[in-house]
């Protein structure tokens, strides 16, 4: 058997040194982990917020997509409304003849626009001239 000390011996009470450094560490370990939690979370965020703008992307795509092919359906109506054809089938359903020759007179017309051009002109020039001799009379 292994012979042992006596029990009335007392042993000195072990005290251990603080690590000074220990402290130190910890915090850093602490903050260095919360650093890095707060950047999975924040990359987390950004990766839901993308998918989420992915999703809308898609969806307004679609919208646009649907709105194009209503306007490409309005034009075509807005076209087949005003094909000759059509306004002379509804002209005729008004009640309305188609022209004759004998009403068109181009020299008439451009006879009168010339008259409409020139009669502005003419009275203008008139009335300055009159302007002019009033103000010699008045003098």
């Amino acid at each position: 058997m292994i012979r042992r000390i006596p029990s009335k011996q007392r042993n000195e009470a072990i005290v251990r040194e603080r690590d000074q450094g220990a402290l130190i560490r910890l915090g850093l370990l602490l903050v260095g982990g919360l650093a890095l939690a707060g950047g999975f979370l924040y990359g987390g965020g950004q990766h839901f917020a993308s998918l989420k703008y992915g999703y809308e992307t898609e969806d307004l795509r679609r919208v646009r997509d649907q709105l194009a092919e209503q306007q490409r359906r309005f034009l075509l109506a807005r076209e087949e409304a005003a094909s000759p054809s059509r306004l002379e089938r509804a002209a005729r359903q008004l009640g309305m003849q188609p022209m004759q020759p004998l009403q068109i007179d181009p020299l008439k017309r451009f006879a009168k626009r010339a008259a409409e051009k020139a009669a502005p002109a003419l009275s203008q020039s008139a009335n300055s001239t009159r302007d002019a001799q009033a103000n010699r009379n008045a003098r």
